[in-house]
């Protein structure tokens, strides 16, 4: 299935987050990323995740697509560089 994934976390747990994600999918934005995951895969991260945030304080947005037939990305403005990752 097709993951796009958004986190809103706090600083402290930013680096983790993103250590956590990152084999995952890939990264697009400061805080987005995306890519094709199996049900299993998935819920690895989701675990993972649950295991770092903290609820009160921390947000993780994950979108799931069964299939893209209707979709499309369309970007406005630069793509981020490695060098501008965390």
């Amino acid at each position: 299935m097709f993951v796009i994934l958004v986190y809103d976390v706090n600083v402290k747990r930013t680096a983790k987050v993103l250590k956590t994600v990152r084999p995952y999918l890939s990264h697009l934005q400061r805080s987005v990323f995306e890519g094709e995951l199996t049900e299993k895969e998935l819920e690895e991260l989701k675990s993972e995740l649950e295991d770092l945030i903290k609820p009160s304080e921390d947000t993780v947005l994950i979108y799931t697509f069964d299939s893209l037939r209707y979709s499309h990305r369309h970007r406005i403005g630069r793509q981020l560089e490695d060098r501008d990752i965390i």
